[in-house]
């Protein structure tokens, strides 16, 4: 009797991806793949973390590499807008219209995912609810803080219950004890779902994440658990940050001494 095993494709798998922006090459021929779970993505600025998240959110086209979600490639437009249905993603700067009340804006993005109309209002409370905003679901965006604002960004990046998660920067703006509160739901959606989040804040992927992805001058420069990365700086000065602080630091510094050094899982 033969037993076959059924392996089944990762959320994300990116192969060989270059990114350039005419003559800066952003990512150079990256590998990387990511299943379900919160995987943070680190490294100084310009490094090449919001290349890859807005490609993976098939908003921008790589010069040359494979990209893959959800066991499908995105050869054509017909693939993209597929793709564009089971994901959710918020840029670092995302545009709204001020004069939408936000309950309108959610909708509005719901209806863009092509969101089945009857389904719509219920996913659209519950996606301002999980984000701290039901009491101004009716408020116009313009009359919101910077904080309130990102987080009408989160709502409309979930509303769907996308299968992929896109975040960059999501924390930006947000005071401690919302930062706090996000982290609680990044964990609750990383159990069923694949988030990618693009952050410079390592407390935020320490809290939060299930695995760490270093990127520096577009390579991986160090892929493996928080836990893992916080070890590398345990050795260090304790006035010199915390643990992971530290690893981070010591990841980077072994990645630029050689290629492939600080890649460790």
């Amino acid at each position: 009797m033969t037993t076959t095993t059924t392996t089944r494709a990762a959320a994300v798998r990116v192969s060989g991806l270059t990114v350039r922006h005419r003559r800066t090459t952003a990512l150079d021929a990256v590998d990387l793949d990511f299943d379900s779970g919160v995987h943070g993505l680190l490294g100084p600025n310009g490094a090449g973390k919001t290349s890859l998240i807005r490609v993976l959110a098939t908003v921008a086209t790589p010069a040359s590499g494979r990209v893959e979600l959800f066991g499908g490639d995105l050869a054509s437009s017909r693939d993209r807008r597929a793709a564009r249905r089971r994901l959710g993603y918020l840029p670092q700067d995302f545009g709204y219209y001020p004069g939408f009340t936000v309950r309108e804006f959610v909708a509005y993005v719901a209806w863009l995912k092509e969101m089945p109309a009857q389904a719509t209002g219920a996913a659209v409370e519950r996606a301002v609810e999980r984000v701290g905003l039901a009491d101004r679901i009716d408020a116009k965006i313009k009359t919101l803080s910077g904080g309130m604002v990102r987080r009408v960004g989160i709502a409309q990046a979930v509303v769907n219950d996308p299968q992929l998660l896109l975040l960059d920067e999501p924390t930006a703006g947000l005071d401690p004890e919302q930062r706090v509160e996000f982290r609680s739901l990044l964990r609750e959606l990383g159990e069923q779902t694949t988030v990618v989040v693009s952050t410079h804040l390592v407390e935020d992927v320490a809290a939060a994440c299930t695995e760490v992805t270093l990127i520096e001058r577009g390579t991986v420069a160090y892929r493996g658990t928080p836990a893992a990365l916080a070890a590398l700086g345990r050795d260090g000065d304790e006035a010199d940050g915390n643990a992971i602080e530290r690893g981070y630091t010591t990841a980077l510094r072994a990645h630029r001494d050689g290629p492939g050094r600080g890649v460790r899982r």
